[in-house]
């Protein structure tokens, strides 16, 4: 595999998590739901327990559906690791609220190739250090 191919891949992913964290902190959990697999499993800090399957993370969305708001966000420290049709990207996440607060997040994303697209099969989200600044 090339470094060429490997850096598309990165692009393609960065890209992909870009856009559904763009429509999240608008309200609207679709962007993730779209790019999620039928067999995605999610954890977050909010959760007792995993949730299996897109239809468990489309419920759990919903109740979330227009709450989530931010005025702008940033990725850090982003990395994309490649092992043939699997990728894992890892990124801190900062995002601040219209009165400046800050929210810190640690994110992992494992991606799986499915056809021509990407698809997410595994969501980690924990809360970093110092999450409210």
């Amino acid at each position: 595999m090339s470094a060429i191919d490997v850096n598309g891949v990165a692009a393609e992913i960065v890209a992909l998590e870009t856009a559904a964290l763009e429509r999240w902190l608008a309200g609207d959990p679709s962007g993730f739901l779209d790019i999620s697999d039928e067999d995605v499993v999610y954890f977050d800090p909010f959760l007792d327990r995993r949730l299996d399957g897109v239809a468990a993370l489309t419920a759990y969305y919903e109740k979330l559906r227009g709450k989530i708001r931010a005025a702008r966000f940033e990725l850090l420290n982003p990395k994309v690791q490649r092992a043939g049709d699997m990728a894992v990207f890892t990124y801190n996440f900062v995002s601040w609220g219209e009165d400046e607060s800050a929210l810190r997040w640690h994110c992992t994303e494992v991606y799986a190739r499915r056809g021509d697209a990407w698809k997410i099969v595994q969501t980690h989200w924990s809360f970093a250090s110092g999450r409210r600044s």
